[in-house]
């Protein structure tokens, strides 16, 4: 088996996570150089992969600025900061396993596609879910036919009013205009997992939704602006940065405290407190300047006449949720993903399919998607056959386009053609 190596530009959270492949897989992956303004994160890299000092680079033109040094890059930055190093990237010849969304503008994905096919490189953007025990197992079903023709798709993506405060109010993913749209910061992987699951191209979209919750005028009386200023409805918000990040039994103890104190490695109480009297997670989640929606509804029709019905929201706990209407038969599966329930119109009978690795959130490692699309992607770049989960960069970015036209017709509040939404870009 040939070992392949790797460049990593944006060693936080994702790329971390892809990057530890390697220590799994040394006979598999080398990481041989690492890009990230961070020092910390630096110093962490070169701990972790052994790089040399002159391989440690401060920014991505650094590291572009040097001969092709591996044979693929890990691009994981921030959604606003893919553009330019994903072309800088391809021009130099690497492929990319290029973490989603592409890019936070269809102009930038546009751009990005077809520079990587006048390439020739292979671009695999990070649709974790393909590569999940879970999709693997509907996909498959799908694809031998015990649904029969698919009609119709009821999909949730419960975002959890947890993760909802942490990432998409306080967090990097509550502004547009620093990120991108939350239809393209949460969900661009259930715009790629429907047409993937379907095996159609999606011609129509509709979407509805709005910043409904999180706003100045639903803060409490006499709430101030920071939760570490002595709020006096601290003991019954369900978001006090307080609870959330200094109380071990949160959810967001582990990763999330990272976050907020902005170490790498696990921070303390102290740390964590005066982050949070300073930085954007003290802030009161009604006095941000978040402006991403907190519910989305998306309607979808595919070339097959297949419909779809998507719901983004904020409100519960958290979990995706599936429900396939097909010809013979229908399946449901359960929110934390550990089984599905198929019926079906000849036996008239009930089947449940227990799904040996689940769980969705990132502290899972997405259901085991972060290790999957890691196999498939040095398996492509091998030249060996990857599983039916990769796609080429077209698709993920006719499925990113989806996601676009979705936002353009919330906003605009129109039915939106794909097609003629593609050509106008």
């Amino acid at each position: 088996m040939k070992k392949l190596t790797a460049v990593v530009v944006g060693y936080g959270g994702r790329g971390a996570a892809y990057a530890a492949y390697s220590r799994q897989h040394p006979e598999e992956l080398e990481i041989v150089a690492v890009a990230d303004p961070n020092a910390a994160r630096r110093a962490s890299a070169a701990q972790w992969h052994n790089i040399p000092r002159q391989q440690q680079y401060a920014t991505w033109q650094d590291l572009t600025a040097q001969p092709k040094l591996a044979d693929f890059a890990i691009l994981a930055t921030q959604d606003n900061m893919h553009y330019e190093p994903a072309l800088a990237l391809i021009d130099k010849g690497y492929h990319l396993l290029l973490e989603k969304p592409m890019a936070p503008t269809p102009q930038e994905c546009r751009a990005i596609t077809e520079a990587a096919e006048e390439k020739g490189v292979k671009v695999v953007v990070c649709h974790v879910l393909r590569f999940t025990p879970f999709w693997c197992t509907i996909k498959d079903l799908v694809d031998k036919g015990r649904l029969g023709k698919i009609m119709s798709i009821m999909a949730t993506e419960n975002v959890g009013h947890i993760h909802q405060s942490h990432s998409y109010v306080r967090g990097a993913w509550r502004n547009t205009a620093e990120s991108s749209c939350m239809i393209m910061a949460k969900c661009c992987h259930d715009m790629d997992i429907l047409q993937w699951v379907i095996g159609e191209k999606c011609v129509s979209v509709q979407s509805f939704g709005s910043l409904k919750y999180f706003r100045r005028e639903n803060q409490p009386a006499g709430a101030p602006d920071r939760c570490t200023d002595g709020c006096p409805h601290a003991e019954n918000c369900h978001y006090n940065a307080q609870k959330l990040y200094m109380d071990e039994n949160s959810e967001l103890w582990g990763w999330g405290r990272k976050a907020v104190a902005g170490t790498v490695d696990v921070p303390t109480p102290e740390q964590v407190w005066e982050a949070l009297k300073t930085g954007p997670y003290g802030r009161c989640v009604y006095a941000c300047d978040n402006d991403v929606v907190d519910h989305q509804v998306v309607n979808l029709e595919y070339e097959n006449g297949c419909t779809v019905s998507f719901t983004m929201s904020a409100f519960n706990q958290g979990g995706r949720f599936i429900r396939i209407f097909g010809t013979e038969g229908e399946l449901i599966s359960d929110l934390d993903q550990s089984k599905l329930r198929l019926y079906s119109f000849a036996t008239q009978q009930w089947e449940t399919i227990e799904i040996s690795e689940y769980g969705n959130d990132i502290s899972s490692g997405h259901g085991g998607g972060d290790t999957g699309i890691m196999v498939d992607t040095l398996s492509l770049l091998r030249g060996d056959k990857p599983s039916k989960s990769i796609c080429e960069v077209r698709t993920s970015y006719e499925n990113h386009i989806t996601g676009f036209a979705a936002e353009a017709a919330r906003l605009e509040n129109r039915v939106v053609n794909i097609a003629q939404y593609e050509a106008s870009i």
